[in-house]
């Protein structure tokens, strides 16, 4: 492939270049026809941008008129759904989708095209190269799930901006993970303080996804993941264990699950959908159920016993089943309880869909799916962007995970491909450290064949991420993610540098070494040095900036706090070392957190950012005892 077409990604499936070329006229005429009209508004802006006056053919116009400079944009059904075909000839253009869906795909490769093709000056032309692209994707359904309980909850701002994006990669499918932030009528002590989404606001989210032929899906986990319920009244009285206990997703011990033995359990769900499903036009819908590890440790203890922990789980799976039906929806699920059981996964409905994830390089995706697949299920395999517990991701891990999830799920026939961003403990990550996650899986989902070359992404980022006229971006936050493997003492789904600065009193893990942490110092420095050539086209250039910023100084802040416990011994707590350097610690961390504040909210809603803040300001606390 010729340089520029080698940028096109998602990687279209064939590519023939030709010797043609097309000069694109001052007032190009663009053939709509019968295709609806949005998508050739989205053309026109993007041709408006280089001083063109795109105009609209007039109806009953002649086929002559292709020789003044015509683009023709048709559907013509096709088997492969989601397709399209692009030519680019001397006369001009012709694009024909399979359905709606594949010519928008088409016009997002022709405006890739047009960008890499930018004129030297304003005086110019427009001139793109002759090109034949038939194309198609691997797995019908791509999408990302944006975690707003954990505990960032975006914007409409930032959404209109994210899926934009997304749906320019050609992904067709976005959730927003609910556990507590979505505005339920009577439940107001459980999402007061969190900013949640009303009912409009998803309403015309889900208007502005369709628009860009993606599906807005519904979200509510309805099982494990309800501590942000059930540590209120009236809902503790619902918990498996209502006294609560210690798990992962919370510092206090909390009652963490619904009891699935209470039906009250079941009409609480009930109302909730009622109250949920209504402003979706998806006909699809993720419950959870995932990470129930409380389940037969409380009031449910007995039924457990009886009949076995996973009969009790699948009992409750199938009432929620039924919760689903009753609204007309297909329901998805989270794959890892019921895996514990493989010979279980027979039972389940039918028509459910499994999500089987996991987020390590090795996760075996191929050995999972295979087990939905044989029994009849459809499977969407889930890998991360690995941006969570970070600060500023794990790069390396995030593009075997994808890869892996890509090529095995293309192989045991996955319907879908879902990138997951998680929050947990605090959600201390920037968004755009999650881009590289979101390219790499748009692409992989669409052309699985191009998930064993990871070479090309930082220039790709540049290209359809950041736009970053230098080529300086993409490379930065590739690399800046790869800094935390230089303190070694890898940690599963995490990053050590990630608890040196939250778990200041914990001991200090096996492998980590003074000499280390002063290389992952040096490695931070060398990757931020060119940041000041960035040329990004976006409007949001500077926030991006300072994010990286705030990132890199972060990980130097928790490079410093293992440094000087480790010059203290291998042991040594941070309310051990000396008061100087306690205070001079302190005063670093604290202008940290106010960057936070800041940061946070220009992308995010208020709600959530305490919460966050919190897990700093422990830290904080330990270096001002």
């Amino acid at each position: 492939m010729q340089h520029s077409f080698s940028l096109l990604f998602p990687r279209p499936q064939q590519v023939d270049p030709t010797s043609a070329r097309f000069v694109v006229p001052d007032e190009p005429v663009i053939d709509l026809g019968s295709c609806p009209s949005h998508i050739g508004e989205r053309l026109e802006k993007e041709l408006e941008q280089y001083r063109l006056r795109p105009r609209r053919a007039m109806a009953g116009t002649e086929e002559s008129d292709r020789g003044r400079g015509r683009i023709v944009l048709r559907v013509d059904p096709a088997p492969r759904s989601q397709g399209y075909r692009l030519l680019i000839d001397d006369a001009g253009i012709t694009l024909v989708g399979a359905d709606e869906g594949g010519l928008f795909y088409g016009v997002c490769t022709l405006t890739q095209l047009i960008r890499l093709h930018t004129p030297a000056t304003a005086r110019d032309p427009l001139s793109l190269p002759g090109v034949h692209v038939t194309d198609w994707p691997d797995f019908p359904h791509r999408g990302v799930l944006l975690d707003i309980s954990r505990d960032k909850v975006p914007t409409m701002e930032t959404l209109y901006d994210l899926v934009d994006l997304l749906a320019s990669l050609k992904l067709n499918q976005v959730q927003l993970y609910m556990e507590h932030t979505f505005a339920y009528r009577g439940c107001e002590v459980v999402w007061r303080h969190a900013s949640p989404f009303t009912g409009e606001e998803i309403e015309a989210l889900d208007a502005f996804c369709h628009s860009r032929y993606m599906e807005l899906v519904p979200n509510q986990n309805s099982f494990g993941h309800m501590h942000r319920w059930l540590i209120h009244e009236p809902y503790r009285r619902l918990a498996e264990c209502p006294d609560g206990i210690i798990h992962p997703f919370s510092p206090n011990r909390e009652p963490y699950g619904l009891c699935p033995t209470d039906p009250d359990s079941l009409a609480l769900l009930s109302d909730l959908y009622d109250q949920l499903l209504p402003h979706f036009s998806s006909r699809q819908f993720n419950v959870g159920l995932d990470e129930t590890f409380d389940l037969g440790h409380g009031r449910s203890a007995s039924v457990c016993k009886a009949k076995g922990r996973e009969r009790v789980y699948l009992d409750f799976l199938n009432q929620v089943h039924s919760l689903v039906t009753h609204h007309g929806r297909t329901m998805q699920f989270w794959s890892d309880m019921i895996l514990q059981t493989p010979e279980l996964i027979g039972q389940l409905p039918k028509d459910v869909i499994a999500l089987e994830w996991g987020y390590e390089a090795d996760h075996p995706f191929a050995d999972h799916s295979r087990l939905f697949n044989d029994a009849g299920l459809r499977v969407y395999v889930c890998p991360g962007t690995s941006s969570w517990n970070t600060i500023a991701g794990r790069t390396d891990n995030a593009l075997a995970n994808l890869s892996n999830a890509a090529k095995a799920g293309q192989a045991t026939g996955a319907i879908g491909f879902l990138i997951t961003d998680w929050g947990d403990n605090g959600h201390l990550q920037p968004l755009p450290v999650s881009y590289l996650g979101f390219l790499a899986g748009a692409g992989w989902s669409w052309n699985s064949t191009d998930a064993d070359d990871p070479s090309r992404l930082p220039t790709l980022l540049n290209a359809h991420a950041f736009q970053d006229r230098a080529d300086v971006m993409g490379r930065l936050a590739f690399d800046l993610g790869n800094a935390y493997r230089q303190a070694g003492a890898l940690v599963p789904n995490s990053s050590v540098l990630f608890w040196l600065l939250l778990r200041p009193d914990q001991p200090l893990p096996e492998g980590l070494s003074i000499e280390a942490l002063e290389k992952t110092v040096a490695c931070i420095g060398e990757v931020m040095t060119p940041l000041s050539q960035a040329r990004m086209m976006r409007p949001d250039a500077g926030d991006i900036t300072a994010e990286f910023q705030w990132a890199a100084e972060t990980l130097r802040m928790a490079c410093r706090l293992g440094l000087t416990r480790l010059k203290g011994g291998p042991h040594l707590p941070v309310n051990a070392l000396s008061a100087e350097i306690r205070a001079d610690l302190a005063e670093k961390l604290r202008s940290q957190i106010e960057k936070h504040r800041t940061l946070w909210l220009r992308r995010n809603r208020p709600g959530g950012l305490d919460d966050s803040v919190a897990r700093l300001e422990r830290t904080l606390a330990l270096l001002e005892a």
